[in-house]
């Protein structure tokens, strides 16, 4: 069988489309664009799954569950993160455990301060790839986003739309089950229940100092890190 290189990496493939979006990694084209707004991709089926944002179609959806999601990689994270107690990935520096390798990588960062996503733009750079979407949105008017119909806030993310929404409306769904304080969301609540807990599961990788939220390691890892001695954080 008869098989294409490409000109760069001298990859080989058999069928001359698999070839040609091999070449569009290299070239940086991004040929397919979004009707409804200026994304572009290099491939079709990444278009089709981004439509889906405009449209609101779901189509796979959990079998223990409600929920539905745009794309598979979604729903298999879904279920590996919601319905599987399984945590086979620990962090090396703390060794807190994480149900998936994705997870583990981004908590590590938490311990050396990384942030490898950085903007074209400007020079700023983070640790997630959700803050700089934020970030492209707010700063320099790049990406998708989602408008409050009450005060015309944008946001780069729906879930994020539907927090601030619940906000104006004063809406709270969350319930603390220690105190029965309620939050606007999930992540509030788990933030709060902290208060209620002795656990401490962020660790400096210098030191071996338990603390209970990332931000107050990434604070104290600073300060190790450059030899200053840090007693308390929390």
């Amino acid at each position: 069988m008869e098989r294409n290189h490409t000109n760069v990496c001298q990859k080989a493939f058999s069928r001359t489309e698999h070839l040609a979006s091999q070449t569009r990694v290299h070239t940086g084209d991004k040929p397919y664009k979004c009707r409804e707004c200026e994304k572009a991709f290099r491939h079709s089926g990444d278009l089709n799954i981004h439509m889906r944002i405009h449209t609101g179609d779901k189509p796979y959806k959990c079998s223990l569950c409600n929920k539905s999601f745009r794309h598979s990689g979604a729903l298999q994270s879904h279920k590996l993160q919601v319905h599987c107690d399984r945590k086979a990935y620990y962090c090396p520096y703390c060794g807190k455990l994480f149900k998936t390798a994705h997870d583990v990588k981004k908590h590590a960062r938490v311990h050396s301060d990384t942030k490898p996503y950085s903007c074209r733009h400007c020079s700023e750079s983070f640790r997630c790839q959700n803050t700089l979407k934020s970030h492209l949105l707010k700063s320099h008017n790049e990406g998708t986003c989602f408008t409050c119909h009450i005060c015309e806030k944008k946001f780069s993310h729906k879930r994020d739309l539907k927090g601030h929404i619940r906000r104006h409306e004063g809406v709270k769904p969350f319930v603390c089950n220690e105190c029965s304080k309620c939050f606007c969301t999930s992540f509030e609540l788990r933030n709060h229940q902290l208060v209620h807990s002795d656990f401490k599961g962020f660790c400096c990788g210098l030191c071996g100092k338990d603390f209970k939220r990332p931000q107050a390691v990434i604070r104290h890892f600073k300060r190790c890190s450059d030899g200053v001695e840090c007693d308390s954080i929390l």
